[in-house]
């Protein structure tokens, strides 16, 4: 079976929506970099970027994969093109031709820093997750870690997004060329100032007069983000396949459902992801937390507590009403009080749609995906909700059950030997191989772990007693055991 590419697009015309730009004789050139190629930048940026592209300018992609060459591998001999199917009640298929090449950082440095400093690229978009940023507990740079404090010695090429960011930037300075405008689209609060404020504090140590004019000149703007994409697999390759006649080693499948906020401050000169349906607001944090508090922290609960009661996806664990029960009242007694949701937004029925999407049984989406990273993702879409209950005096009985799950996940996986991904399982597995089962000491134990629990969060007894009585209603007679959703306990 012949290959998607340049040379085999053509062939698809009317039976598939395809990026008519690449059949131009003109094409567009690159004026986008974007960081870590996964599945939910080609279905969500790289989409909203092949709807601008369709009403011109030079808005290609070079996307750099940090270290791992598999996206190159798979996409390189299709000239970047790739399929994206919509999972809905009724499939829809698209091939993308938004991103023009695939680069590694660990092997492409040179052309990397070439497509970074060139005057032509005017963004630089980042799904990196979270620990990519190499930030602190307190949201800045960490400065203490390893691979910041190599790249602060610019003894070789840099490993950091940031160090490489900042490598960029001050061959930019030194060139007379004005910085790129940075977009972060992952999920981290406050996601466009965290960034500026991290490549900020990297160029004060690197060179004042860089970060001089970094702190004039530089814009990244918040952003949100929203649309479930899971992985990739091979009976993806196979539906494709079936569908178009050719081969595609990496197409991407999601959800219907996609959403791009960002603050309404970027160049003057920009894609027209606007009539992509991309929203520009003055503020984004009000989206972000609607988000992250409806979809984030069910959808990480949901993970946990699916993952121990035996369910595989989040389809799967849907059909589990007394799960559901669960998670609608942590939603609608401690999640929807905690925030104050914009104006634009109806909370209740913005709720119910989210879980509606999680019922979606075109995507498998597995819960043990959702479950990785966690000690990253906790401080993000759990802390802050039982934080603000806490200071308000609301309970924070529900959202107690999602801590208290991570932390019997974490056993599970230690005494499963089964792989954690995250990036503190080496210290994740120690403490949960120190667990004996007894409540009160194991969650010390796991609260005693300050990258993830702030101290004035951990020495809150009402925070302490509400997981310690979840961890036990979790293993009491010897199964896991939700509550009852009336109010007891």
């Amino acid at each position: 079976m012949n290959r998607l590419c340049n040379d085999t697009l053509a062939g698809l015309e009317g039976s598939i929506a395809l990026p008519a730009y690449r059949l131009a004789e003109q094409k567009p050139q690159i004026g986008i970099v974007h960081l870590g190629p996964g599945a939910f930048f080609r279905g969500h940026q790289a989409w909203y970027t092949e709807q601008a592209l369709q009403q011109g300018g030079d808005w290609a992609i070079s996307a750099v994969s940090m270290r791992s060459p598999d996206v190159s591998d798979a996409l390189t001999p299709q000239d970047g093109l790739y399929t994206l199917v919509e999972l809905d009640a009724t499939i829809g298929y698209q091939v993308v031709g938004s991103v023009q090449e695939v680069l590694v950082a660990a092997t492409d440095y040179p052309k990397v820093l070439t497509r970074l400093t060139a005057a032509s690229t005017k963004y630089v978009t980042m799904t990196i997750t979270e620990k990519g940023y190499c930030l602190a507990s307190n949201g800045e740079l960490d400065l203490q870690n390893k691979e910041v404090c190599r790249d602060l010695t610019r003894s070789a090429q840099p490993v950091t997004a940031i160090g490489m960011l900042v490598t960029a930037l001050s061959e930019r300075f030194r060139a007379n060329i004005p910085p790129f405008c940075v977009i972060s689209c992952d999920n981290l609060t406050d996601n466009g100032h965290k960034l500026r404020a991290a490549i900020l504090r990297f160029a004060e140590q690197w060179d004042p007069a860089l970060a001089n004019w970094l702190e004039q000149q530089l814009i990244s703007p918040c952003t949100m983000v929203d649309s479930i994409t899971p992985a990739t697999d091979d009976a993806l390759r196979t539906q494709v396949a079936d569908k178009i006649g050719l081969l595609d080693q990496w197409p991407i499948k999601r959800e219907s459902f996609v959403q791009w906020v960002i603050e309404d401050c970027l160049p003057v000169e920009r894609p027209a992801w606007h009539q992509a349906g991309v929203i520009y607001a003055a503020d984004v944090s009000a989206f972000e937390k609607a988000k992250l508090r409806l979809l984030n922290a069910p959808h990480s609960t949901l993970a946990y507590l699916g993952c121990l009661l035996g369910h595989e996806t989040v389809f799967d664990a849907m059909q589990d009403s007394a799960l559901v029960g669960f998670i609608k009242q942590m939603v609608t007694e401690e999640i929807i009080p905690s925030f104050k949701a914009p104006a634009e937004l109806d909370v209740q029925q913005y709720s119910a749609d989210i879980l509606q999407r999680f019922r979606n049984p075109a995507i498998r989406h597995l819960l043990s995906q959702i479950a990785w990273d966690g000690s990253q993702k906790l401080p993000m879409r759990l802390l802050p909700v039982i934080r603000d209950n806490l200071a308000s005096g609301r309970s924070v009985r529900y959202l107690a059950y999602g801590i208290a799950a991570w932390c019997l996940f974490i056993r599970q996986r230690q005494q499963s030997q089964t792989k954690l991904t995250d990036p503190l399982a080496e210290q994740l597995l120690a403490v949960a191989a120190q667990c004996s089962g007894n409540a009160e000491a194991d969650v010390a134990l796991f609260l005693a772990i300050d990258a993830v629990f702030p101290r004035e969060l951990t020495e809150q007894n009402a925070f302490k007693q509400a997981v310690v009585a979840a961890y036990q209603q979790l293993t009491s007679k010897g199964m896991v055991t939700l509550p009852s959703y009336t109010g007891e306990a």
